[in-house]
């Protein structure tokens, strides 16, 4: 095969990979919200069953979970996933919700109550004390957290190869093992710059959010 033919069969891969990254961040960080919510409601029993997911999902490997959704429904219903992306994008989801999820909690929780305090003196609802006195100190605070996950998924939508998703590793090893090697470097290449891209990113809104650090 042309140097060509192989760029695009790895830039088609590619796509998979941001595909993949970009519908996880469109699902997983409103859904991370919702179930740090649960994980902080008063009501007993929504706050156990949120934790105790949040706890099963950190404490599995994403791999294993990618096995699970994929295969599972099939054993279990006769009904097998019919995409296999499909199959990678829910997995993906409800794993880095989790994750985020315990990023958010983290961020609310660090927030002072003497702020909440202040907010309700001054005649505010609670409603207007989140958005206008708490929600931009815990955007600061979660940033760097969350981007350095955000920069950890970028990585990880390579597992998806495992349950047979075309993305740009999975195209690499196959040349590899027809014994061509310089699309594993080639994979590389776009690997760090799509980190480095994020990590400039990230930098600059965190310059953004400095008027918040007093």
């Amino acid at each position: 095969m042309s140097f060509a033919e192989v760029s695009l069969e790895l830039l088609e891969g590619f796509y998979q990979n941001c595909y993949l990254f970009g519908a996880t961040l469109l699902f997983a960080l409103p859904l991370g919200l919702v179930i740090s919510m649960g994980s902080m409601s008063k009501l007993k029993i929504l706050k156990v069953i949120t934790k105790a997911f949040v706890w099963v999902i950190r404490g599995t490997p994403l791999m294993l979970q990618l096995f699970v959704v994929f295969y599972v429904p099939g054993l279990l219903f006769g009904t097998p996933m019919k995409s296999r992306m499909t199959a990678a994008l829910l997995a993906f989801v409800i794993n880095y919700a989790a994750y985020f999820s315990e990023i958010y909690r983290g961020g609310i929780e660090s927030i002072p109550k003497g702020q909440y305090e202040a907010g309700q003196v001054l005649g505010m609802t609670k409603t207007q004390i989140f958005f206008k006195v708490v929600l931009m100190q815990v955007v600061k605070r979660i940033l760097p957290p969350m981007s350095n996950e955000i920069i950890t998924l970028v990585k990880d939508t390579s597992l998806a190869r495992v349950i047979a998703v075309s993305e740009i590793l999975m195209q690499a090893t196959d040349f590899s093992s027809k014994g061509i090697i310089w699309p594993l470097f080639y994979t590389a290449v776009f690997f760090l710059v799509f980190c480095g891209v994020l990590t400039l990113l990230f930098n600059f809104i965190e310059k953004k959010f400095d008027y918040y650090k007093n």
